[in-house]
């Protein structure tokens, strides 16, 4: 018989379970019978269990094996994750005011996301974020650290300061965005330029949010750091029913 993969096998194991062939109750075949079966690892099988663990179908208890412990999979919520897409345009919906355009060290924490090592220098992009109200006070502070090299975009961020800096690295130097981790975390405030343009005393509550931008080699080539002044920022978080 030929390989399975862990889907296949999956899918076929969960027919088997909610057609009753497998009721409730019974055990499922070994570990070693499922390789032996699909002709598989035992390591895809162990996932195969795992997943089907999780759906909350089957339980595992060492010295007894897979018991079938429902016909029907439970209600799983996910939560629904944003696309790289939908980020870049929520980074458009309020205009951005830029603040200075410098080359620096990068921050410890933030250099360690760089790479490149504690002594190396970056081009920092700061800017506030402003909604639609002119009298409003900033919503928020964000420094851009990227490499240096690119230089060139500093001018540019300055005169069009609405477009987004990994647009212009993708259109100018054509590193594309495959995929942008994000961090939020709590914190105090430290740094005395945000806290006089957010209007915030030092050790202020603050809300920072860390952006990782990688290439499709899985290389980070830009860090974003957000700062909002802690009441003026939430995150909301739905979640659907999967299938089944």
């Amino acid at each position: 018989m030929s390989k399975r993969n862990a889907t296949e096998i999956t899918g076929e194991l969960l027919e088997g379970i909610t057609t009753g062939r497998f009721p409730v109750g019974s055990l499922l075949p070994t570990e070693f019978e499922l390789c032996e079966q699909f002709g598989a690892s035992r390591y895809t099988i162990r996932a195969v269990l795992q997943a089907l663990q999780d759906m909350g179908l089957v339980s595992r208890r060492k010295n007894v094996g897979t018991r079938v412990e429902a016909a029907q999979p439970r209600p799983v919520f996910k939560p629904t994750l944003a696309s790289v897409e939908d980020l870049m345009q929520f980074g458009q919906a309020h205009r951005r005011v830029v603040q200075s355009v410098d080359t620096v060290k990068a921050p410890p924490d933030v250099a360690a996301d760089l790479g490149g090592g504690p002594d190396a220098r970056w081009l920092r992009i700061s800017s506030v974020r402003l909604d639609d109200d002119a009298s409003a006070a900033p919503m928020a502070w964000t420094d851009i650290y990227i490499d240096a090299g690119y230089a060139d975009i500093g001018p540019i961020v300055r005169d069009t300061p609405d477009v987004l800096v990994s647009s212009l690295i993708e259109s100018r130097h054509g590193r594309c965005i495959a995929e942008i981790e994000q961090k939020v975390r709590a914190s105090t405030l430290q740094d005395a330029r945000i806290g006089r343009a957010l209007g915030l005393e030092p050790g202020a509550p603050v809300l920072k949010i860390v952006r990782r931008y990688f290439d499709e080699a899985g290389d980070t080539f830009e860090v974003s750091v957000t700062t909002h002044p802690a009441e003026t920022f939430s995150v909301v978080t739905r979640m659907k029913r999967s299938a089944g």
